[in-house]
């Protein structure tokens, strides 16, 4: 008597939840099961499931902190980038290396997906300003098309998930820096579920109330412009001589306010960073005083109160690159002569060498492993 297939033995409903609790790399593999499991697999209601599923696992095993990942990102004119994942005893776990589609003008991730953007400042024949999702669990990428850029436009972009609706959304702000006579800036929203821009005038709310920006600058420095947290993108903004944070709320898509700390800048000349970034689930504002060898660490115990910004101080040993933070509070840095990649404890002061091959930048984030991209791409 031959044995029958799972699928056959099972109720249809049970092997469905059992499939949303299999890796990746399986569920990639079992497509070819039979067609019954490669249209299950492919079908865009248990790609998001099998995310949920994902994701409810992450958070209940957070507390691990064994779960943060790093985007490694090479040095321009090079397309190999790495994944990692940064376990809870300091080692990295290699995910992946692969081909970056484009040499990148822009690069960032949230929550398992990346973005490149091949962004030209001068229009070339046969020649687009093309972005690519890129979802390394299943190594597919999505192109999508951008709207040419002015000779005098500058743009920033951010990529946020999308709690309730299980999407990703790409805010592409394009603002006129050199211009005369400043236009208000505008931002363009893309929706990874529709494939469709939308383009909104920026109008920041405030506790005075709604206003324009005009004349915007935004603090890009080399990293990424915008911090996903709290479910909105956010960025240091500077419009008419007033510095604030701005902030973009995935779900209302409307734009606010939140006020830097008072004077956090007294006493630093001009050989300083700032970078906002997450400390240990707080929204934060790292300064580095390139003069004393200080690192500032603001951090928003109240998230979105202005009053409760603290600050705490710690010395560093010389000149350094900040690149980002580990989910257990410790900096990512790099120094210089000789050069090295290491993590450094806010509390103990400890430094450890990380041996890791030299990349540019790095970017952290949670690590979820999903089948997004999947279905047509």
């Amino acid at each position: 008597m031959s044995q029958l297939l799972l699928s056959q033995r099972l109720p249809d409903d049970l092997v469905y939840e059992i499939l949303t609790l299999l890796p990746v790399k399986s569920l990639i593999r079992f497509r070819c099961v039979s067609k019954s499991w490669y249209c299950t697999i492919t079908d865009r209601n248990f790609i998001m499931a099998q995310f949920d599923r994902s994701k409810s696992l992450f958070n209940n095993n957070s507390n691990d902190n064994n779960n943060g990942y790093m985007l490694n990102i090479p040095p321009l004119y090079r397309k190999e980038f790495c994944t990692a994942v940064y376990n809870s005893d300091r080692t990295f776990t290699e995910i992946s290396r692969f081909q970056a589609p484009c040499y990148f003008g822009v690069a960032g991730c949230c929550r398992c997906m990346f973005y490149f953007v091949h962004e030209l400042e001068y229009k070339v024949e046969n020649e687009n300003n093309i972005m690519y999702f890129w979802n390394p669990s299943i190594r597919k990428f999505k192109k999508v098309q951008l709207t040419p850029l002015n000779i005098r436009d500058a743009v920033v972009y951010g990529l946020a998930y999308h709690y309730q609706n299980n999407d990703y959304k790409i805010l592409r702000i394009i603002y006129y820096q050199r211009n005369v006579k400043p236009k208000p800036a505008e931002a363009e929203i893309y929706t990874l579920s529709t494939d469709s821009w939308r383009k909104v005038v920026i109008s920041v709310e405030s506790s005075s109330g709604s206003k324009p920006i005009e004349s915007v600058h935004y603090e890009r420095k080399r990293d990424p412009c915008f911090v996903f947290f709290n479910g909105a993108l956010h960025c240091i903004a500077r419009s008419q001589g007033h510095k604030f944070i701005m902030y973009f709320d995935v779900n209302d898509e409307r734009f606010r306010e939140i006020l830097l700390p008072q004077n956090y800048l007294d006493g630093l000349i001009s050989q300083y960073s700032q970078h906002l970034s997450v400390f240990k689930g707080l929204l934060a504002l790292i300064v580095f005083d390139g003069n004393s060898k200080i690192c500032h660490i603001w951090m928003m115990k109240e998230y979105g109160v202005a009053e409760s910004w603290i600050k705490k101080s710690v010395p560093m040993k010389e000149d350094l690159r900040f690149l980002g933070i580990t989910f257990n509070g410790e900096l990512l840095i790099q120094k210089f002569n000789p050069f090295r990649t290491l993590t450094f404890h806010p509390e103990s002061l400890n430094e450890e060498i990380l041996e890791i091959p030299f990349y540019k930048y790095m970017y952290t984030d949670f690590w979820v492993e999903s089948l997004l991209l999947l279905d047509g791409i």
